[in-house]
């Protein structure tokens, strides 16, 4: 994959490999970083309405995908992967940005979901 000029300030795949026995998908962007993004992890931040809700503050906790795997990456166009999980789930477009953004910021978004799966009683089995 190539970016062009108009592209310059976004961050554009230079590789997305999908680690079915780890469960992991990797993605290592142009301008160097490279993340190691657990299926749970994506599965649970999806950027469908399902999950993030149709407005702010609309998103849905979910739990009990600790086992869940990546089952197939469908590219979208050159801006986004839909990435088919175990469970059936399939609706998110994973955006080279929403991707970037779940690597960078994996951390807090990932240490937030405990934090609200503990709030809410919930578990991730």
């Amino acid at each position: 994959m190539t970016s062009n000029a108009a592209d310059a300030s976004r961050p554009w795949p230079s590789e997305i490999k999908l680690k079915k026995a780890d469960r992991r998908l990797e993605v290592r962007f142009e301008d160097g970083p490279a993340y190691s993004l657990p299926a749970e992890y994506l599965r649970v931040e999806s950027p469908s309405a399902e999950v993030q809700g149709h407005g702010t503050g609309n998103k849905t906790i979910v739990p009990g995908k600790r086992h869940i795997a990546i089952t197939s990456l469908e590219p979208v166009g050159n801006y986004a992967v839909r990435i088919v999980f175990s469970d059936g789930h399939d609706s998110g477009l994973f955006t080279w940005e929403t991707l970037y953004r779940l690597g960078h910021d994996y951390d807090k978004i990932w240490n937030d979901y405990i934090a609200a799966l503990a709030h809410k009683g919930l578990s991730r089995d």
